[in-house]
């Protein structure tokens, strides 16, 4: 009896191996929200298994599900809420990614999503003791507080460079676009008693700047290149 054996080729299985390894780290970001999004959209908005994947700074305060700082940043509320998000993420991201490499794009884009998050459950809490309840029992939930960490470190390292900010047809310098598009939601937010997670933004942005401030002060050279660059 003839026996026939099947040898898988090293080279095929590196080559499949690389494809995944090639792919941004940006792109995986992208890929692994949207697919997020689609399995937390079963969940009903009023199932108590929000609390399990939603940020809420009356569970985090009783100590109860921490692991949301980080799901929270995969899920989101709504269509244009994650499109708005993942657009702004695929091109921000992108060269975040470029001018700081794959393993630190990553956990800095983590932090900021974790910062984001952590500054909005102190600011609701603070808020809560001074008599202003309304964001202590309400769920955060977006990857927009780890997407403003990325503009607020552009904000240091490429100030001037040109960006185009929602629907103005006029590209901004990113030094004058990231705080005028805080403010722009804030006012939306406000005027339409939109539900938009500002402080949130406002962390992330923090969290952005820090990270500026100490790779600009650590590579003092390249920062300036590339500065100068995109000037």
């Amino acid at each position: 009896m003839a026996y026939v054996y099947q040898v898988h080729s090293p080279v095929k299985q590196r080559k499949f191996f690389d494809f995944f390894r090639n792919i941004s780290v940006n792109l995986w970001l992208v890929l692994i929200t949207t697919i997020a999004f689609i399995i937390f959209s079963f969940i009903p908005s009023n199932s108590e298994l929000i609390n399990y994947v939603a940020i809420k700074p009356l569970n985090i305060t009783q100590g109860k599900y921490l692991w949301t700082f980080i799901t929270s940043i995969f899920m989101h509320g709504g269509f244009f809420h994650i499109f708005a998000n993942m657009i702004s993420l695929l091109f921000i991201g992108s060269l975040v990614e470029k001018l700081i490499g794959r393993k630190r794009y990553f956990w800095f884009y983590i932090f900021s999503g974790l910062f984001a998050g952590a500054f909005f459950v102190a600011v609701a809490y603070l808020l809560f003791l001074l008599g202003y309840p309304q964001d202590f029992n309400t769920y955060a939930v977006g990857a927009s507080g780890a997407i403003f960490g990325l503009v607020g470190f552009l904000m240091l390292i490429t100030p001037s460079l040109p960006v185009y900010v929602m629907f103005i047809p006029i590209p901004i310098k990113m030094k004058y676009a990231a705080p005028g598009l805080l403010l722009v939601l804030w006012l939306i937010s406000i005027a339409g008693d939109v539900p938009i997670g500002n402080t949130a933004h406002l962390g992330g942005l923090i969290a952005g700047l820090i990270y500026g401030v100490y790779i600009r002060n650590k590579y003092k050279r390249k920062t300036k290149a590339i500065s100068k660059y995109f000037s």
